[in-house]
């Protein structure tokens, strides 16, 4: 199979460092032209599902501003430029929680659209993760710490209480590693 290509990029919407949106003119592997084709860029961030050494996970209940009512949440934020991402995993956990784990386990890394763009979510497992500092959460919205068992984090999986895709899907992969 072939790639596409990218002939020209202009810049139409400058949001910086939250967003941006390019316009494209890419060339089909037969050879055909599209014009404009919206590309969106916004940062990379990671989500970690930490399972702290009574087994229990490490959990919030809060509201998202694109979310009706409130949703389940695991630790998550943005890469800064020049972190890698486990860097960044392991300072969202300890900033969101206060815990630290010795324990990571990468699960891989996923565009959030292929076609147009837009961030590279990095998933961990954090495991045996232990308090060892106050909480320093920056997050505009208010969130509530919790501990869950694994059969409440199942439950609450196929009933639909983690609202957001990349939390969805960090989720089922952490738990498949899980005995």
């Amino acid at each position: 199979m072939q790639r596409w290509k990218t002939h020209t990029r202009k810049l139409v919407l400058d949001e910086r460092p939250w967003l941006m949106v390019e316009h494209h003119t890419v060339e089909l592997p037969g050879g055909r032209l599209i014009p404009n084709w919206p590309w969106v860029i916004t940062p990379d961030y990671v989500n970690v599902v930490a399972v702290a050494d009574d087994n229990t996970f490490i959990c919030f209940r809060q509201v998202k501003y694109g979310v009706d009512g409130d949703t389940l949440a695991i630790v998550g934020g943005y890469v800064n430029e020049g972190e890698l991402p486990l860097e960044a995993a392991q300072r969202e956990l300890r900033e969101e929680t206060g815990y630290e784990a010795p324990d990571w386990q990468e699960l891989g890394h996923y565009r959030v659209d292929p076609n147009r763009g837009v961030a590279m979510g990095h998933f961990y497992l954090a495991r045996h993760a232990r308090c060892v500092a106050a909480r320093r959460a920056e997050d505009l919205e208010e969130q509530q710490l919790l501990h869950l068992t694994r059969a409440q984090v199942e439950t609450a999986l196929m009933a639909g209480e983690f609202k957001v895709m990349a939390w969805t899907a960090a989720i089922a992969l952490a738990l498949r590693q899980l005995p």
